[in-house]
């Protein structure tokens, strides 16, 4: 009977959920999807009519670069409505569902080699990120009960599909690009995003349990976002800060230069509605030990932009640089553009083992490695990437190209410093999050994981005035000095979270530090 108790049930494949496999391929074939389209996106814009591609859209790199921040950023920031939605209507398989539908033919509009199809294209294409990224992650923590240990490994194995779907999109789409054009790696995003739709429609028998369209019992204790307005109104001293903000982001929104101001006017008074929202959960917030934690949260939100803004060049100006000033003739052979991006998911797949085991045995230590510390220092780690592209520009400036040696270094770096925050920031966010706001929190995760984008697109525009040089060394010194402002405040902050990571043991590992010289 002991045997019978323990065989693996008939749903499960490999000791986890076989949903779980579902949703993997899934992702994978999302990830295929945006990151082969992501690989191509610029240089297609700047391509010209004697490109060895084929024509693209014949853009400045200024016009290039601005679409690219505000399509990273909104493909993000759509997060948040995309889980409301799913949260107060659809549920999440639902709502996966409608993303995935509308990701196949944004994808497949983008193919058509029409202009309007381009922004058409685009535009689903944000709004199927938004309704699928945030809520198939919550779907793979449904599979597992309270408690149970497997939990974890499932997202690692959830995780793997998102690298892999990056590593086969930067590799293949490139090819594809180069042998017949760019509106075939349009396509063929496309295709890998209805496969991923096929295997999400197959295995809904595996996903009976989980992301169901939600009850009253279950929306009982669910935050309304309209009720913490109304308080705020209630208030007349967060009311008037709020409508300063207000008044300033509309002001600045009409003044602002340039042909996409209002754009920005829309940025800032979508701005001015969070900082209202997060001034009134403070408010209701009911002990002080709530809120410093949350104080701490908000702080690690401005870690998380500052990491993309600079993280998220890979797609824009480091992209252009590798097109247009890289020596990437391998052994006779030009190695597409598009490969290059490869480089991060490749070296996730080798040093992610690694890296973790480095932080967990550290923490095992008694040596620093709270989730700021390990932030921080993946910004500096990631900063630091930016030499070796200053390194290639000083290269180029002295031989007429770069050695695509650098653009190796820089992701390599790029892929630590992410190893060292990224997975740590989520993690972080459920330690000190209100239970009631959770929700809440983790789509203000995206939304400051967008911003970073924009951020890195503003960046990269700045690049026509000042020269590559500059902003490649200016990341790094801004990056570098801001971690170290965060270490030096490490102490403070830790007080401010009251212990959320004290009692976090890495158990696998103690018995192979037992004997080891401290």
């Amino acid at each position: 009977m002991a045997n019978a108790a323990q065989a693996p049930s008939s749903d499960e494949l490999w000791g986890h959920p076989k949903g779980l496999y579902v949703l993997f391929l899934t992702e994978m074939w999302e990830r295929f999807s945006y990151y082969g389209m992501r690989a191509i996106l610029v240089i297609y814009m700047i391509a010209t009519a004697t490109d060895e591609n084929g024509p693209g859209l014949e853009w400045t790199e200024l016009e290039a670069l601005q679409l690219y921040g505000w399509y990273v950023m909104l493909v993000y920031v759509v997060s948040i409505p995309g889980g409301i939605l799913a949260d107060k209507l659809l549920g999440q398989k639902k709502t996966v569902l409608a993303g995935a539908i509308t990701l196949v033919l944004g994808h497949g509009t983008l193919a058509i080699e029409q202009d309007w199809a381009f922004f058409v294209g685009l535009g689903l294409i944000i709004l199927g990120v938004g309704m699928l990224k945030p809520n198939i992650s919550t779907m793979v923590g449904g599979l597992y009960k309270k408690g149970d240990i497997r939990r974890d490994k499932g997202f690692s194995i959830f995780y793997i599909g998102i690298n892999l779907g990056s590593l086969l999109a930067t590799t293949f789409v490139g090819l594809v690009v180069a042998e017949w054009g760019w509106h075939a790696g349009f396509g063929m995003a496309g295709i890998a995003m209805l496969l991923g739709l096929i295997v999400y429609i197959g295995g809904q028998k595996y996903l009976t349990e989980v992301g169901n369209k939600p009850t009253a019992e279950t929306k009982k204790d669910d935050v309304s976002i309209g009720a913490l307005y109304g308080k705020l109104l209630k208030s007349p001293l967060h009311l008037g800060i709020f409508i300063v903000l207000l008044a300033l982001s509309i002001y600045a929104g009409f003044t602002f230069e340039g042909v996409d101001h209002w754009g920005y006017g829309a940025l800032f008074i979508f701005l001015s509605f969070v900082v209202g929202m997060m001034m009134m959960v403070y408010k209701e917030l009911e002990s002080q030990i709530a809120k410093d934690r949350f104080i701490v949260l908000l702080l690690s939100f401005l870690i998380v932009i500052v990491f993309w803004g600079a993280f998220e060049q890979a797609g824009g100006l480091m992209s252009i640089y590798t097109e247009q000033k890289t020596d990437r003739i391998l052994f006779g052979w030009t190695v597409p553009t598009p490969m290059f991006q490869g480089l991060n998911a490749g070296f996730i797949t080798l040093l992610a083992v690694s890296v973790a085991g480095f932080w967990a045995k550290r923490k095992l230590k008694g040596k620093e490695a709270s989730s700021i510390f390990k932030m921080a220092m993946g910004t500096i780690i990631m900063g630091l990437g930016f030499i070796f592209m200053v390194a290639a520009v000083k290269d180029y400036e002295s031989n007429g190209s770069s050695n695509m040696i650098w653009l190796v270094l820089a992701y390599l770096f790029h892929t630590i410093g992410e190893l060292s925050s990224s997975p740590v920031s989520l993690s972080f966010i459920t330690k000190l999050a209100p239970l009631r706001y959770a929700s809440l929190m983790m789509g203000l995760y995206f939304a400051a994981t967008g911003l970073g984008g924009k951020v890195a697109g503003i960046l990269g525009e700045k690049s026509d005035e000042f020269g590559e040089y500059t902003i490649f060394l200016g990341i790094t010194i801004f990056t570098v000095l801001f971690g170290v402002l965060v270490i030096a405040l490490i102490k403070p902050l830790k007080r401010l979270t009251h212990g959320a990571e004290d009692e976090e043991r890495d158990l696998s590992l103690e018995t192979e530090l037992e004997g080891e010289p401290s």
